[in-house]
């Protein structure tokens, strides 16, 4: 495994931020938008993650309604503290009123449940104390807003990470989905060191304006869904069913036509894949986290032979004309929107 130290997080106690370059994502952990969770073997691949080098775990309150955390706190709970690092969330509520509506979803029980971005300062206090009880720890690596709050000032919200920070529940803070200007307001009132962005290799809008920006302010970048949601494996194909609370299948990007599409050019590279006796997915990884700006990949499984797959995306090296080669394809590529 590789590891990469965070710029400009050094803590009270003068130690830095180091990820794993491939960091374990617990969305799917969640079973929320994807159709479900089996417990034991999402227990088993963070456990395998971990042992193949993995250390870093991100997750969320949302990522079904707390069972994400809980289960993160499950695999975790006989691990060193300090040999992991905790990436959380918090500003999307289902349990209130308050803030800005995000969707209309349902629970894993099939229960409709209204989801509001909310970050104000109360609601972040609670929203930690919920997370360290279910994840089982007292501190949190990297607390992330999970989404912009139009409702909230951006000062009151740093505000309150800022108070656990000094209370030692938090080491560091992050945003996700911010975009360059809001990270500039937000690192007005706290030291931002990160921000959590979809990024992959048909998704790529980051790299106009947000790249250039934390290259240039030392931020880091934690992509997530390098694979797009498993669209990049190489494992689809037309006519591909989802299972009925999978939100995929209302996706663009995994529309017949798309999947026709990407899989050719997946196939263009697979003889490189081949040379380095590798998957597809394992190339498509290793190429993300060599891109500018790109600092970590958060990747999910399901399972602990995905898990250690995953890892294994670092056990090889992807020299500049082999990355040339692939850009080449994938500059051909276009999807239908």
């Amino acid at each position: 495994m590789i590891y990469r130290k965070v710029a400009n997080s050094e803590d009270a106690e003068h130690k830095d931020l180091e990820l794993s370059v491939i960091t374990f994502g617990a969305w799917a952990t969640g079973g929320w938008m994807w159709g479900g969770t089996e417990r034991n073997e999402s227990v088993k691949a963070i456990q395998a993650s971990y042992d193949a080098g993995v250390t870093s775990i991100d997750t969320a309150p949302i990522y079904g309604m707390g069972l994400s955390e809980e289960i993160v706190g499950e695999a975790i709970k006989d691990i060193p503290r300090d040999k992991i690092q905790i990436l959380t969330k918090f500003g999307m509520r289902w349990d209130g009123t308050d803030g800005d509506l995000a969707m209309h979803s349902k629970d894993n029980d099939g229960n409709d449940i209204d989801i509001y971005k909310f970050a104000s300062k109360e609601s972040i206090i609670k929203e930690c104390e919920d997370s360290l009880r279910r994840l089982g720890t007292d501190y949190i690596d990297l607390y992330q807003i999970h989404w912009p709050d139009i409702t909230t000032p951006v000062e009151e919200t740093m505000e309150a990470v800022s108070q656990l920070i000094k209370q030692g529940k938090v080491r560091f803070a992050g945003v996700c989905n911010y975009d360059a200007d809001l990270m500039r307001e937000a690192s007005k009132h706290i030291n931002l060191v990160s921000d959590q962005v979809p990024y992959s290799m048909v998704r790529r809008d980051i790299e106009t304006e947000l790249v250039p920006y934390c290259l240039e302010h030392e931020k880091a970048i934690l992509a997530y869904s390098p694979l797009q949601r498993g669209l990049l494996t190489g494992k689809m194909n037309p006519g591909h069913q989802f299972g009925k609370d999978d939100n995929r299948s209302s996706l663009h990007y995994f529309s017949d036509e798309n999947l026709n599409r990407v899989n050719a050019f997946l196939s263009k590279i697979k003889l490189l894949a081949d040379e380095k006796n590798a998957s597809i997915s394992q190339l498509v990884l290793r190429w993300t986290v060599e891109q500018p700006g790109i600092t970590i990949a958060l990747v999910g499984a399901r399972d602990a032979k995905q898990a250690l797959q995953n890892a294994a995306a670092m056990d090889f090296d992807l020299k500049p004309d082999e990355i040339n080669f692939i850009n080449g394809h994938l500059n051909e590529l276009e999807l239908v929107k």
